[in-house]
């Protein structure tokens, strides 16, 4: 393995990476390729010659496959220990860090850093270190390595000891906390933290928002000429028009679309209004006060009722956490409770799926009047950017301005606090009244600006960047 990918031009380094493997019955092993943004931005990787992927082996099909020798060119997949990776994927990235950079804290109660955090910590490091190993072993001389995202936040500064002739690149996909909450970590780790991102070339984010409240962090933490060395970047992922138009009109999402109009109910003369959302139930996603404001917009104003149903897939996410699991019962929960109010032996106020389906999301994509994103905070929000896309007839977008999206569609969406279900409901009313022609202008703005920045330009617009400094 090492020979053959002995020395990459371009280095790709990300927890997850662009294929999985299944363990089958009878002993072999099924591939899958990966989907999303990230997937498909970072997959322009094939464009250059002598590329290298390097990512984690995340369940036993992906390390069976290691320990075989079977992969894929330009993949190299690391068999890191399972312990040492439950405890920096859960522990610390998605327990921690995801937590400060979403503003997710319970204050009262947590966070409580103690020897088992700095037992998980220790594996965080090991974990980055591995990465840092294998992409030191990888890369030819001067290479371009672009490290993604908070798992290996530690990366770039190992990687600059062992490699310094090369040039480094780190995306950061979250926000980035304020001063203030980034400061709830204990204070070497916080200067852990940016002492490791700094030491890339170039740090980079998707909204300058996030870029600012880095260099903030840097600037009160390290002092004003920590940034002397490091170049910060800001590159807002956009969606893949060509891909979305053409897969939401394949024969499988037509299908789809039957069964949802058929779930929606309402007769020619008087259909139904859609309010859809498309989400993982991760917390950040704000899905249980979106559905509390659709149960006030139902109780406010009694003439939707009938009317409007709201289409909200909600894919589990993160379910080996109890707090995530706690979280998707309480989605079920609420609507169960609004369809038992409010329902009808005709109408189902909340159409609620909970299997993760693709096909089913585009479908609900095309026919949606309203597209609710109101997440707490999120580092971009995809979802947003794709429903204007691939609208059959024009969406109103109501969007949080917490959203990183919100820099690029704000001016277009119906803008809401996340916090304020009121006020979200009252943003619903508007954005299920927008004429016509007023929602099919929105959406054209909306998509545009959506697909200004598509994956694979994304990608190889950081590459060029990092390549000049």
């Amino acid at each position: 393995m090492v020979s053959e990918h002995a020395a990459a031009q371009v280095l790709v380094a990300s927890n997850r990476g662009p294929v999985s493997y299944t363990l089958r019955e009878d002993g072999s092993l099924d591939a899958k390729r990966g989907g999303g943004g990230l997937v498909s931005g970072l997959s322009a990787i094939g464009s250059e010659a002598d590329a290298l992927w390097v990512c984690a082996a995340l369940g036993d099909g992906d390390r069976e496959a290691v320990r075989r020798g079977v992969g894929e060119a330009g993949v190299l997949m690391l068999d890191i220990d399972p312990a040492v990776h439950s405890a920096a994927y859960n522990g610390i990235a998605n327990s921690v860090l995801w937590f400060v950079h979403h503003l997710l804290y319970q204050t009262p109660v947590e966070p409580v850093f103690d020897a088992e955090f700095r037992r998980q910590w220790a594996s965080y490091e090991t974990y980055n270190r591995a990465f840092a190993d294998a992409l030191a072993a990888h890369a030819a001389p001067g290479a371009a390595v672009l490290v993604q995202d908070y798992h290996l936040a530690l990366v770039p500064g190992m990687l600059r000891e062992l490699r310094p002739d090369l040039r480094i690149g780190h995306f950061s996909h979250t926000p980035w906390a304020p001063v203030d909450y980034f400061r709830m970590l204990p204070d070497d780790i916080g200067e852990q933290l940016l002492r490791g991102l700094l030491g890339a070339d170039r740090t980079c984010f998707l909204t300058r928002r996030w870029a600012d409240a880095f260099t903030a962090c840097c600037t009160e933490l390290l002092g004003p000429d920590s940034l002397a060395g490091t170049r910060i970047g800001v590159h807002g992922l956009g969606a893949d028009a060509d891909f979305l138009r053409e897969r939401a009109h394949r024969p499988d999402v037509a299908e789809r679309l039957v069964a949802l109009r058929e779930e929606i109910g309402g007769t020619p003369s008087a259909p139904r209004k859609t309010i859809v959302r498309v989400d993982r139930t991760e917390l950040s996603k704000n899905i249980v006060r979106g559905l509390l404001a659709y149960r006030q917009l139902l109780a406010s104003r009694p003439e939707w009722r009938e009317r409007v149903v709201h289409v909200a897939f909600a894919y589990p996410s993160r379910q080996d956490l109890a707090v995530y699991r706690d979280y998707t019962a309480e989605v079920q929960r609420l609507a169960d409770g609004i369809n038992s109010d409010y329902g009808t032996p005709t109408w189902t106020p909340v159409v609620l799926h909970v299997k993760d389906d693709f096909a089913r999301s585009l479908a609900a994509y095309r026919l949606a009047d309203v597209a609710l994103v109101n997440p707490i905070r999120d580092g971009m929000n995809l979802v947003a950017k794709e429903i204007p896309v691939v609208s059959d007839n024009g969406c109103a977008l109501v969007l949080s301005r917490e959203a990183g999206a919100y820099e690029d569609l704000g001016e277009d969406a119906v803008v809401v606090n996340p916090y304020d279900v009121t006020g979200t409901a009252d943003a619903l009313h508007e954005a299920l009244t927008m004429p016509d022609d007023e929602r099919l202008r929105r959406t054209e703005r909306l998509a545009a600006a959506a697909t200004a920045l598509p994956p694979q330009k994304w990608f190889l617009d950081q590459l060029q960047a990092l390549r000049e400094v």
